[in-house]
């Protein structure tokens, strides 16, 4: 690798970093040689490995220092997702990496030399993870010795896996559980909605899934073309919905289970009253908007439900309890025309005449007014009442209340699909099964119960950082969140509402 440079400081050696990754950046790769461009993926590999070592020892230090409280985030996983904005994905990985610091120094201190790339490493850890604690630094050393003289992956392997039977055979009676260790389930979303789940399952665990997805996957006559998959999926599906109508789940935030589905204004229009002019207008509008709901859902989980279009809308709205909770969005191209407005109502008002002319003014207001809270759209609750018919306009229920002992139901349930998650300012991915509703000014204080005063926190959030730490939390007019701590010499800010495509 050369000669070490010294620098005067931690900072010093960081922006020689950026300069000279921002060279490399910047530089016209086309214009080298076969042998520079091989040269520079080389060192690249070097570079990635190095700065893996580099940061599991930050991260350690940093960890063991509780530095994330600072910013009243719970763990340093949560802190690296918010505040240097990357996945969840990255954040474990690299709080593995921290945790391996301790656990084995000899593959970081080969990481720190670039003698290994950080994948190899990383699966060299993940091998004598499973060995006695006592073996795995003869182990360690064992297999990077091996990599360093030119085994490739599939012979380290072989010989982590000897290593592994070695160690059981001589100790038989040791970790029996070991399997139930490595347990685990993942369900993932994609932007469409579609899930992918895998995982690794107990033999117990497996032998009961195969008889469900056996017992309710059989043909269904010599007519059922579907395949074994397709019958198994089909079989998930209807085992999750008897569990559900069951109701046999334990209650999630003081709520019972209940499956919530987001059916977009244009389907149930289908539904309810087949083609209309309303429809025309809004499909295109709806479909964008209720894909990058999707997107949104993918990425946080189902915790906001499921965001159904077509036919499977069709399938799910067929047989269920429909509440409608009427949503507008901000319309800002009508502030303008709302101010002008008001200033011209203000001045009838100075010169005392109230006639027609004024009166249809104020009835402008009243609109514009409506236009600005309600969206581009037009007012959402003249919709459902008036054009969604009877069985989605019913009476609506209240959501403000004033000062309550409880919270009820319709604005614990309008909360918790605005919010989705957690609303701490500085960012928390907790959902909103793991959340509680924060009434923004303590109802001691006489803080109304209301969806503008009250917005979903973790426990972490809601009961440590602002009941014990003393920190601020306050719900902006615009949906964006502040905090701020005690002495108010740290102040954090949510970002602000995405912005709409065109």
């Amino acid at each position: 690798m050369g000669t070490v440079p010294v620098f005067a400081s931690a900072d010093e050696a960081l922006d020689m970093v950026r300069a000279g990754l921002g060279y490399l950046a910047a530089a016209d790769a086309t214009q080298l040689g076969a042998a520079a461009q091989a040269r520079c993926l080389k060192v690249f590999e070097q570079a990635d490995a190095i700065g893996t070592a580099a940061r599991a020892s930050f991260l350690a230090a940093f960890t063991a220092g509780q530095g994330y409280a600072d910013d009243a985030a719970y763990s340093a996983r949560a802190w690296l997702i918010h505040q240097t904005h990357i996945t969840a994905g990255a954040a474990v990985g690299h709080t593995a990496w921290a945790r391996r610091s301790g656990t084995h120094p000899r593959v970081l201190a080969a990481l720190a030399a670039g003698q290994v790339s950080e994948s190899v490493g990383r699966q060299i850890c993940l091998w004598t993870d499973k060995l006695p604690e006592d073996r795995r630094d003869t182990s360690d050393t064992f297999l990077l010795d091996a990599a360093a003289g030119g085994l490739g992956l599939e012979e380290l392997a072989a010989m982590a896996g000897q290593l592994y039977e070695r160690s059981r055979s001589e100790r038989p009676d040791e970790d029996p559980d070991a399997a139930f260790k490595d347990r685990g389930v993942k369900l993932a979303t994609t932007f469409g909605g579609a899930g992918v789940l895998h995982g690794d399952l107990t033999a117990e665990c497996a032998a009961i899934v195969g008889q469900v997805l056996d017992a309710l996957g059989a043909k269904a006559g010599k007519e059922d073309g579907r395949s074994r998959e397709e019958r198994y999926h089909d079989a998930l599906a209807e085992a999750m919905r008897r569990l559900v109508a069951a109701g046999l789940l334990p209650e999630r935030a003081g709520q019972p289970v209940k499956a919530w589905v987001h059916i977009s204004l244009a389907d149930l229009l289908l539904l309810l009253d087949g083609d209309s002019a309303l429809q025309e207008q809004w499909t295109a509008q709806i479909r964008e908007r209720w894909t990058a709901c999707r997107a949104f859902a993918s990425e946080t989980g189902s915790e906001g439900g499921a965001w159904l279009d077509g036919d499977a809308a069709g399938a799910i709205a067929c047989d269920a309890a429909m509440a409608p909770i009427v949503t507008g969005d901000v319309n800002v191209a009508a502030l303008q025309d709302l101010v002008r407005l008001c200033v011209e109502l203000d001045a009838r008002q100075r010169d005392g005449a109230r006639d027609a002319a004024w009166a249809a003014l104020e009835q402008a207001v009243i609109g514009k007014a409506v236009d600005l809270v309600s969206g581009p759209g037009g007012l959402a609750s003249f919709l459902r009442r008036r054009q969604l018919g009877a069985r989605l306009g019913g009476p609506s229920l209240p959501l403000d209340i004033g000062y309550s002992e409880t919270v009820p139901p319709g604005i614990r349930n309008a909360v918790v699909l605005r919010d989705r998650k957690c609303r701490w300012a500085g960012g928390c991915n907790q959902p909103a099964s793991a959340c509680e509703v924060h009434h923004t000014r303590h109802k001691a204080n006489g803080g109304p119960t209301s969806t503008k005063d009250c917005l979903l926190l973790c426990s972490f959030h809601h009961q440590i950082a602002i009941h014990r730490w003393g920190w601020t939390l306050v719900l902006n007019p615009d949906g964006t969140t502040t905090a701020w701590n005690k002495d108010k010499t740290k102040v954090l800010h949510s970002h602000g509402p995405p912005a709409r495509a065109g």
